[in-house]
């Protein structure tokens, strides 16, 4: 449900520390100021907009893995319009699905760093055709380079806390309008270098925290 509460994530010793989103949204993002502006020139208020896009982002991650675990997701406290267009995100999800064999190992499973001092909860970590990937699913048009330092971040945590050995990490973008269709890209190559970024801003959002 969109009413859930914030996800809390805490270490051994009962330390609050921040997830993976909240850091790597200290990232300055631009194109977001002219974003917004288009939006107000249109005459829509881009808070309102961002808060409804992001319900339907939230049903469709459930929709999709209520899909894989089998069981139903709860529609309730959401729009018609919000409804049909997580059901698009999901017809997408299936036209990538399709033909592939998936054995999902675990679905939004929340971890936290005892090392480096901060909690994620990645989507999917599943044997897809042989091979151990994990599995990020994003709604909206494109992927973001900030993305792929979130994909890092949640392969840190499955090496340190599950012992797990991703072969392959994939963002999979499923487009909330029937037109959107996905889009998937494999960034494994890239982990090295995503993770030393969000090294970095783990590291800034620690110090600014120690300025307030």
């Amino acid at each position: 449900m969109k009413t859930k509460a914030h996800q809390r994530y805490k270490t051994k010793d009962g330390t609050i520390v921040p997830g993976v989103t909240t850091i790597t949204g200290i990232l300055d993002k631009p194109a977001l100021i002219y974003w917004a502006w288009d939006l107000g020139m249109k005459g829509i208020d881009y808070k309102k907009f961002k808060d409804d896009k992001a319900d339907i982002g939230t049903l469709a991650h459930d929709m999709i893995i209520c899909h894989l675990l089998g069981t139903t997701p709860n529609l309730d406290d959401y729009t018609k319009n919000q409804i049909g267009q997580a059901e698009n995100a999901l017809i997408s999800f299936f036209e990538w699905e399709n033909g592939k064999n998936i054995q999902v190992i675990h679905a939004e499973k929340a971890l936290v760093s005892e090392e480096f001092k901060y909690g994620g909860q990645f989507d999917i970590l599943a044997v897809i055709d042989g091979i151990s990937t994990l599995l990020d699913i994003k709604t909206g048009k494109a992927i973001y380079p900030e993305m792929v330092i979130q994909l890092a971040a949640y392969d840190q945590l499955i090496n340190e806390q599950i012992n797990g050995v991703v072969k392959s990490a994939k963002i999979l973008r499923v487009g909330r309008d029937e037109t959107e269709g996905f889009d998937v890209r494999d960034f494994t190559d890239k982990l090295t270098p995503a993770w030393r970024i969000f090294k970095h801003l783990l590291g800034i959002y620690q110090l600014r925290k120690e300025l307030q």
